[in-house]
C-alpha cells in the first residue's frame, strides 16, 4: 500500500529543471514541504505559481556536485525523503566536449548524495533514472525492468545505468530505502532550455514551429509512449509514496503510444492553427525536427508500477495537447516555450 514516511520535508535535486519544476508543483499541490536544490535560480513564473499552492517551497541554490554544501543543507533541513533528479541530458556535441562533467553530475553526484543521505538520516531516496538505459536500438516491446537487456548507447544512458548500479550497492551498504524510477520521454509545461538538456522533446519542437507559423517536417511519424510531464510527476510521487516496493527498479511511463504526426494533426484542427503546415519529409534535407535517433524506441512496460501503486496516466494526446496549449497561452508562461 502507498504510504509516505511520517510528515517531513522532501529534498529534490535538480528542482529547477523541466521535470523538477513539474514535480515540485505536484508535491506543493498536495501540501508537502519541498526543499528545491539546484544550481539555477527558480524562474519567476515558477515562484509565482508555487506561491499559489498550499505546500511550502524552500529554494536552495547550489551545485549538486558540491558535497559539502549539500551536506549542510541536509543537516539544516533534515528531510525525510530525497529525490535525485539532477542530470545532464547530453547530445553528441556535449559528449565530445564534456564527458567528465556528464559523469560527475549523472553518476558521482548520485554517489555523494547517497552517502550524505545515510549520514544525515534521510529515510527514503528515489533516484530518477531514464528509459535511455535500454538503448535506442531495435528492441522487443515492451521494455521490461527485469527481462529487457540494458544496452545504452550515449553517455547519458551509460551514466544513468552506472548510477543505478552504484546507488543500489550504496543503499545496500548503508541500509537506505532506495527505489529507482526509469523515466520515459517527457514533454509539457516547464520544458525550456536550461543548459543541461541538449535536445527539446519532439512534441515541443513541433509546437514551437507551428505556433510561430513555421513548417514542420518530420523524419517519420515518431511514434512512442510520450509521457506528459504532469503524469511524470504523478508517477514519481506514486513511487516515492510506495511503502514496500516489490522490485528495486520501476518504469515510469505513459502506458500508451501516439505519434508526433498525430500531435501535429490534432493541433492543426484547433483554432489558431488553421494554417499549420506539417508533414513527414520527403527527403532528409527537409527535416527540421530532431528525433534523437533514426528509429523509434519501444514502449516501456509499466505493469509493475500499476500493480504496486495504482498509477494510471491521465493525459492522453488530446488532453495533453489541450492542457499544454492552455498553459502556454497564460501570460506568465507563454514566453517559456521559446526559452
Amino acid at each position: 500500500m502507498p504510504s509516505m514516511p511520517e510528515a517531513g520535508t522532501i529534498l529534490i535535486t535538480g528542482a529547477c529543471g523541466f521535470v523538477g519544476l513539474a514535480l515540485v508543483e505536484h508535491l506543493l499541490s498536495r501540501d508537502e514541504t519541498v526543499i528545491g536544490w539546484d544550481r539555477m535560480p527558480l524562474p519567476p513564473e515558477a515562484l509565482s505559481r508555487f506561491s499559489e499552492l498550499p505546500g511550502c517551497f524552500v529554494p536552495v541554490q547550489g551545485d549538486v556536485c558540491d558535497a559539502v554544501t549539500l551536506g549542510a543543507v541536509l543537516k539544516t533541513h533534515r528531510p525525510r525523503c530525497m529525490v535525485l533528479l539532477a542530470a545532464v541530458t547530453a547530445g553528441a556535441e556535449r559528449e565530445r566536449a564534456e564527458p567528465e562533467h556528464i559523469f560527475e553530475v549523472n553518476l558521482v553526484a548520485v554517489t555523494k548524495a547517497l552517502r550524505l543521505a545515510a549520514e544525515h538520516g534521510v529515510e527514503r531516496v528515489l533516484l530518477v533514472s531514464s528509459g535511455s538505459v535500454y538503448g535506442d536500438g531495435p528492441q522487443q516491446a515492451p521494455l521490461h525492468e527485469q527481462r529487457t537487456p540494458l544496452r545504452p548507447e550515449g553517455l547519458y544512458g551509460i551514466s544513468k545505468q552506472a548510477a543505478e548500479a552504484a546507488a543500489l550497492r550504496l543503499a545496500s551498504l548503508h541500509g537506505i530505502d532506495l527505489r529507482i524510477g526509469r523515466l520515459g520521454t517527457c514533454f509539457g509545461p516547464w520544458e525550456r532550455d536550461t543548459g543541461v538538456r541538449d535536445t527539446p522533446s519532439a512534441p515541443l519542437q513541433a509546437l514551437r514551429r507551428l505556433r510561430a507559423g513555421e513548417p514542420v517536417r518530420l523524419p517519420r511519424p515518431l511514434r512512442r509512449d510520450w509521457l506528459y510531464v504532469r503524469d511524470a510527476a504523478g508517477a514519481i510521487a506514486a513511487l516515492l509514496d510506495l511503502d514496500r516496493p516489490t522490485q528495486p527498479v520501476y518504469n515510469l511511463a505513459a502506458g500508451f503510444e501516439w505519434s508526433v504526426a498525430d500531435w501535429c494533426a490534432w493541433l492543426a484542427a484547433q483554432p489558431g492553427f488553421e494554417e499549420a503546415d506539417w508533414r513527414v519529409a520527403e527527403d532528409a534535407g527537409e527535416i527540421n525536427i530532431n528525433a534523437y535517433a533514426d528509429h523509434d524506441r519501444a514502449s516501456m512496460d509499466i505493469g509493475a508500477l500499476r500493480r504496486d501503486t495504482g498509477f494510471t496516466a491521465r493525459f492522453d494526446l488530446p488532453r495533453a495537447a489541450a492542457d499544454f496549449v492552455a498553459w502556454l497561452d497564460m501570460p506568465a508562461h507563454g514566453g517559456l516555450v521559446h526559452a
